[in-house]
């Protein structure tokens, strides 16, 4: 029976349950477990105040957490191994700076999705705010490895300051997609928003919806029009992985631009050649 994190109490305040790390909780008992201290504001108490503890992740090296999470702040914060699965809706940083493992969310999620995570993978059956695998304030590197698959939609500033990794998103995504991006891959298959790759250095945007033709920044130079290998081999992993990729993706031409040109403009953005 894998170990199951159920909210009982629910919380106008934020929890932040950073301090349950699954490292640490998988060799303890569910009684030792209901007794970590969380915060809630800034008052520390027992996690069992809030949360049902059952089960043991000692097997399966597995998480579950259960209920209406949209109050829960840094589940999976700094993951390195294992699985954690959220059933309902979750708070902020989710898998915030994690190494390895995967996150798996069947529902949305708030800001800062996997926020300067460098390994693993987080799969979301849904949404995902703004700031989505981004760099935190002040810092200077985004998401540097690992993968984050959306199924649904996501905010702005997807992968700000993105160095490394793979974000898919199924759905439409927000403005500045890439923003500052200095490496990594972004593959958007809905509608994107404005100012995509905004003072990007390096890295690949793919705007994969092959009936749109969405608005490039004036600061991107067009380049040529062909069918990327590359991408075709992203799609069929993503495939592999459960994500749905359109078939006339598979067969699509793109419009390839450089840029930022603002910056050292060798970024990459593709869209429909249409």
């Amino acid at each position: 029976m894998p170990l199951k994190i159920s909210l009982h109490t629910e919380s106008s305040i934020p929890l932040e349950v950073d301090s349950i790390q699954l490292e640490t909780i998988r060799t303890q008992s569910a009684e030792e477990i209901a007794k970590i201290k969380i915060f809630r504001g800034n008052e520390e108490l027992p996690c069992g105040d809030f949360f049902n503890v059952t089960g043991c992740a000692s097997d399966d090296n597995t998480v579950v957490w259960e209920g209406n999470l949209h109050k829960v702040k840094l589940i999976g914060d700094h993951l390195s191994e294992g699985t954690i699965r959220v059933e309902g809706n979750v708070g902020m940083h989710l898998g915030a700076e994690m190494t390895g493992g995967e996150i798996i969310l069947n529902g949305n999620a708030s800001d800062w999705v996997g926020a300067q995570m460098s390994g693993g993978r987080i799969r979301v059956h849904g949404n995902v705010g703004h700031l989505c695998g981004a760099v935190y304030r002040g810092g200077r590197k985004g998401m540097t490895g690992g993968e984050i698959l959306i199924d649904g939609n996501a905010g702005n500033e997807l992968g700000h300051t993105m160095r490394r990794g793979l974000i898919a998103v199924g759905g439409n995504s927000g403005d500045a997609a890439g923003v500052g991006m200095i490496a990594g891959s972004i593959l958007i298959f809905g509608e994107p928003g404005i100012r995509n790759g905004a003072g990007m250095k390096r890295g690949t945007i793919a705007l994969c919806n092959p009936e749109l033709t969405p608005e490039i920044l004036p600061t991107f130079k067009r380049a040529s029009n062909y069918e990327p290998l590359f991408l075709n081999l992203y799609f069929k992993h993503l495939k592999q992985c459960g994500f749905a990729v359109p078939d006339e993706c598979l067969t699509t031409s793109y419009q390839r631009y450089c840029g930022d040109l603002l910056e050292l403009g060798k970024g990459e953005i593709f869209a429909n050649a249409g």
